[in-house]
């Protein structure tokens, strides 16, 4: 598979230069001297030899980039990187430096260089704003494709809201984002904690651009790998062919009510710019506006939805919810995507083994994503009062949790250990807990103010 999109790649970018010509490329680097660049943030050094732009780690300072003079929006850019298997860099593109944000903190887009074990080379980053909006988890052949050792060539393709990487030939990465339309290039060596790390050399060759008939030059539509978008509360044409639907509009209650009302509550709850939020109150389970649930119900699915939580904050999205049960006080009853803030809660402590945590399956499983990509140095990466994404693949009895791109849970339904887990939970007073067929979606109301937006479904029946 690897050779066969290797072939198909070239033969794409050989069509480019036949059919345009080499004039189309621009060269970035004129494989002399640093003119058209200059180094924003950090004190790396940066020279030319032979034709190679060497960037070299130094100790003391933060990440430094060798940045563009100008500006790019829509482009197809190329690099070749060499660099020394223990660091980590990566290829700014649509990126900006402002007095306003953080002293002039680079921030953007990065292409990854990553020839670490965890194999994110070629995914993308958002520096010193996001944080990963493609890791490669999600894509195994393309952790494949870096080269330790050895000169990896880079393909990118930033066109309107797209931006679609290969590496060596291999797709990579597939993004939409429409947050940030144009900014320098810029090239990264990346700041370093340990003496014995400094001197070492990260390296680049063979910049160019093509700005020019990209409409007709860039690579045709695939779906070989996934796409992940981050639109607000709208669907890319992708996903549309491929089945996804909104679970929430952007900009009523349709499709939503009560968890124990037939109708939207009419306090507790507010839709504004696109965010649904359940407002803060006594920090008790639905005392407020309640739960709301969805008004059809989902067996199998994949499930998607962005949150934003505030200090201290409790929430969650259930599934398998049956509002027929628990009329009382409390929350409705269904398998739980925990929402919280684990620094300040007191919830993150109690439990067993930390199976209230953010992205755990409540009071049943903890969320570790170190056991599903254990390459990863951070046990969770949490945008902490930021966006973040939720994911739940639900196939027959098999379940799975994702946050931000990671799996972090995964277990079946119906079974003895399952039986046995539920015995040990709260749910324990629920017959036949987590065994439904069927049942809506929930967004809690705990009493914190909790945001979601994106919320969107795909049916796996």
């Amino acid at each position: 598979m690897r050779l066969i999109w290797s072939v198909c790649f070239g033969l794409v970018l050989l069509g480019v230069v036949s059919a345009h010509g080499q004039s189309d490329w621009v060269d970035l680097f004129n494989g002399r001297d640093l003119s058209g660049w200059h180094v924003l943030n950090g004190q790396a050094e940066y020279r030319v030899d032979n034709g190679v732009i060497v960037g070299v780690t130094k100790m003391d300072t933060p990440n430094s980039f060798l940045a563009t003079n100008k500006d790019y929006g829509d482009f197809i850019l190329e690099v070749d990187v060499k660099m020394d298997p223990t660091l980590n860099s990566g290829i700014q593109i649509r990126s900006l430096s402002l007095e306003d944000y953080q002293n002039g903190r680079v921030h953007g887009y990065q292409v990854e260089i990553d020839p670490s074990a965890r194999a994110w080379s070629g995914g993308l980053y958002d520096e010193a704003r996001r944080g990963w909006l493609y890791n490669l988890e999600c894509n195994p052949e393309g952790k494949k494709a870096y080269k330790r050792d050895d000169w990896n060539r880079y393909h990118i393709e930033a066109i309107g809201p797209n931006i679609r990487v290969w590496l060596n030939g291999i797709p990579t990465a597939d993004v939409i984002d429409d947050m940030t339309a144009g900014g320098f290039i810029a090239l990264q060596v990346h700041s370093i904690n340990d003496p014995a790390m400094a001197g070492k050399t990260v390296q680049f060759r063979r910049v160019r651009i093509m700005t020019d008939n990209l409409d007709v030059v860039k690579t045709s539509v695939s779906n070989a790998i996934p796409q992940i978008s981050y639109l607000t509360n709208q669907l890319t044409e992708r996903e549309k062919r491929e089945g996804w639907s909104l679970l929430w509009d952007g900009k009523t209650a349709q499709g939503w009510r009560g968890a124990k009302l037939d109708h939207f509550p009419d306090k507790g709850w507010t839709i504004n710019n696109g965010i649904l939020t359940v407002e803060e109150s006594t920090g008790g389970e639905s005392t407020n506006g309640g739960d709301i649930v969805t008004t059809k119900m989902y067996g199998n699915f994949e499930l998607e939805a962005d949150f934003k939580f505030t200090h201290g904050a409790n929430s969650g999205i259930k599934y398998f919810v049956d509002t027929e049960l628990n009329q009382g006080e409390g929350s409705a009853i269904g398998c739980e995507f925990q929402i919280l803030d684990d620094r300040n809660h007191p919830d993150a402590k109690a439990g067993t083994a930390g199976n209230r945590t953010l992205g755990s399956l409540y009071d049943l499983i903890p969320a570790d994503n170190s056991f599903y990509a254990p390459h990863e140095s951070t046990t969770k990466r949490v945008n902490m009062y930021g966006w973040n994404r939720a994911k739940v693949v639900v196939q027959g009895n098999h379940v799975e949790h994702y946050l931000n791109g990671t799996q972090v849970v995964e277990y079946e339904r119906r079974t003895q250990m399952w039986r046995a887990l539920v015995a040990r939970s709260k749910y324990v007073v629920w017959p036949n807990f987590g065994e439904a067929e069927r049942g809506h979606i929930l967004l809690q109301d705990h009493g914190d103010e909790v945001s979601f937006k994106n919320i969107k479904i795909k049916k796996l029946d």
